[in-house]
Parts: C-alpha cells; structure tokens; sequence
C-alpha cells in the first residue's frame, strides 16, 4: 500500500530551465540491478542539471536514501487502493516520467498492474525495456505491447533489443532508441608495466547477486581445467545471494558452489566473498582484477549492468554469449564463448592470461569505449531525449 514516505533530502527548488524526472521503479536500498540502476540515472540526471522525484515500488523504507538531492516521495499503490492517485500526482507534477519496466517489477501476472498505472500519467512518459525476451509467453508480449502503446518514447539499452522488439512485437518503431546501460565504475586508467601477468597470480572476478542461472558453477569448472596454469590463476566470486533467490530456496545455490569449488581441483584457487561494498570499494576489486568472468546461462539478457561496469573499468572480460556481450563486446574488449559449455570457457580465461599482448588490446579497447558509459553521458540523453518530447507538445504559436 502506498504510504507518502519522508523525504530524504528536501527537493531543489526548480529552475523554470531545468527539467524535472519522475522515475517509478524499484529503489535502493531495495536490492535488486533495477533499483541501482534508477538510482545512478537520477544521480546522473541531477548532476547534469536536472531535479528528480521517485515513486518506489514495494513497502516504503524509514531511511535515508543514499542519492543525494533525490525526493524519494512513497510507494505504487495497488490499483484497488484508494491511494492509487497519489503517486500519480507525484509523477504528474514532474515534467516527464520515467518508467522502468521489467516483468517482476510490479504487481498482477507478469506485473501486468503496471499498465493501470501508466493510463493515469499525463506527462511524457518514457519507458525503459529492461527485458525483451526473444520467446514471451501471450501476456508477456500484451503487456509489454500495450505498455509501448502508451508511452512516448522506448529507451532499449542495446541494439539487439531494439530489433527484437521492433521485428517480434506490435512496437511503433519511430517510439524506439537505444541509449546505453551506465556505468558506476569510474573509467579504468592503463595499467602500468608491472600489471604483466608473468610476474605475479592472475586475478579473475565475477561479482553480483548469486542466484541459478549465474553460470559460476562452469567458471568453477573452468578453473579447474587451468591447473596447469603456472602461477594459477585466483577466482574471486563476490556477492550475496539475490533477496529473491533468498526467500524462496535460501543458500541452496551459494551452498551448491561452495561445495562443487571445494571437491574440484580448483579449490584452493576459489573464494567466495559475500561482503557489502560500497562504490568506491567495488571500484577498487573490480580494477585490482586482471580478467572478469561472466559465464552466465541466459541466451535471452539485453542488459547488463556488470558487463558495463567491467569494460568501463578498463577490464578485459570473457563472457557466454548472451547478447549484451556479443554486442559490446564485439570490438575487442573481450572474448565470447557458448553457454554452460566448460572447455571453451577455460580455453578463452587460457588465452588472455597467457597473450599478454591480447589483455592488454582489450583493456584498451575497454578504455576507448568507457567515456560514452559514463552515467553523466547517458543521463545526457534521457535528458535530449525528454526535451524533445516536451517540444511536440508545445502549442504552436500563431
């Protein structure tokens, strides 16, 4: 139910210039990719110039939001709840709406509520596709069909999504643009002559909320493959287990990778790390790595906001191939390897750990690509984006 929550920084006064964002989503410290990606969206927004108010999904929280200057105003109502309107109201008295959209979000089948809410914003509305499945069951394409019906404009965050829902879905394609998932991670500065793998322990990474579909258990495998590897290479995994994942089947997953690292040839060569991490200590382990792994099953995952992190980190990456990765990584800043298949991910972890020259190409390649991921870049867009927008309704002068 919708309650109007404390604010938790008083929102700035607004300049008749200045555009104001209101952004219904999942917010911290709800953990979940969704939410820290609202999060850095309003930061960027602010920074660029912008005010933002959110309207969270779920149970309101009685504490501070770690954005500055954002208003974080309440929780979506159901819509039966005679609360409905106040978050609407919060999202009308901004300039334009942002919308995330990802089927778990909201409430109903396959968060079908969403679209009662939507029908009551009167402002542009810009939606953000988070996922755009290559096979959705009937409600799935419904909701998320209806949803692009009613918005102004779709931000997809790779080109992929945007031919899979302008070629697979009843999607006005003039609505649809890209503009790329941000990066938290500052851009990562080239490594000095003493970063040469011959001289000291590879360090390999994986990081984020652990749940079944990670692929970490074929990484795992994949080290073990490498133990002729001299010095072996260290994998790190850092993260809890996703809350979801949690309530529903507890440590099962975690517990299955503990136990299949420690019974392999690699488990001295594997650890897990669960510790919370600020930015700037999420910045320092991702760039103390030498290569990032990212062995996840889904074929189906447009976005990913770890992938954007490593490669603005300046970090080379091998990943599986879903289809963010084949798409950024298409350049050189990493090498792409089949799903939940053993050998060829321990074959490409093999290749750059031993090519120094290859690491080195992708790290570059990764720094080249960086500045455009910036989250104050992106930000720029949502905010060229909105203007444009609020340009087509301006009355025309007579």
């Amino acid at each position: 139910m919708y309650t109007l929550a404390p604010v938790s920084n008083a929102a700035i006064p607004r300049d008749g210039d200045a555009r104001s964002f209101g952004i219904l989503s999942t917010f911290p410290p709800t953990e979940c990719g969704i939410a820290t990606f609202s999060a850095a969206l309003a930061a960027g927004l602010i920074a660029n110039g912008a005010t933002v108010d959110v309207v969270r999904c779920g149970a309101p929280y009685p504490v501070e939001y770690p954005v500055e200057d954002v208003s974080v105003l309440g929780a979506l109502a159901a819509p039966e709840s005679s609360d409905f309107q106040a978050p609407l109201d919060v999202l009308n008295g901004t300039d334009v709406a942002i919308v995330q959209h990802e089927y778990g979000l909201y409430g109903g089948l396959d968060g079908d509520e969403i679209l009662n809410t939507i029908i009551g914003i009167e402002v542009p509305v810009i939606v953000v596709a988070h996922t755009v499945l290559s096979a959705p069951t009937t409600n799935q394409r419904w909701i998320l069909e209806e949803l692009c019906k009613r918005a102004d404009a779709v931000v997809v965050m790779t080109e992929t999504a945007r031919i899979r829902l302008t070629a697979y879905f009843d999607v006005d394609a003039s609505k649809v643009i890209v503009i790329p998932h941000g990066a938290a991670t500052p851009p990562g500065a080239a490594p000095t002559p003493e970063a040469d793998l011959k001289d000291r322990v590879p360090r390999l990474l994986t990081w984020g909320l652990l749940g079944p579909g990670k692929g970490i258990e074929w990484a795992i495998d994949a080290m073990a493959d490498l133990s002729d590897l001299r010095p072996r290479p260290q994998y790190t995994v850092a993260g809890a287990t996703h809350p979801k994942v949690l309530a529903r089947s507890g440590q099962a997953y975690r517990n299955m990778l503990v136990q299949r690292a420690a019974s392999s040839a690699a488990a001295a060569q594997v650890s897990f790390d669960d510790t919370y991490r600020d930015l700037a200590s999420l910045t320092e382990l991702i760039r103390a790595a030498d290569l990032v792994v990212l062995p996840y099953d889904s074929t189906d995952q447009v976005t990913s906001g770890v992938l954007v992190d490593a490669v603005a980190a300046g970090r080379p990456v091998v990943s599986t191939a879903f289809p963010h990765a084949v798409e950024l990584l298409g350049s050189g800043a990493g090498l792409v390897v089949p799903q939940r298949d053993t050998a060829a991910l321990a074959a490409a972890i093999r290749s750059v750990l031993s090519d120094h020259g290859l690491a080195q190409s992708m790290a570059a390649e990764a720094r080249r690509l960086a500045p455009d991921l910036a989250w104050t870049a992106v930000a720029a867009r949502y905010g060229d984006l909105a203007r444009r927008l609020l340009a087509r309704r301006q009355p025309v002068q007579r």
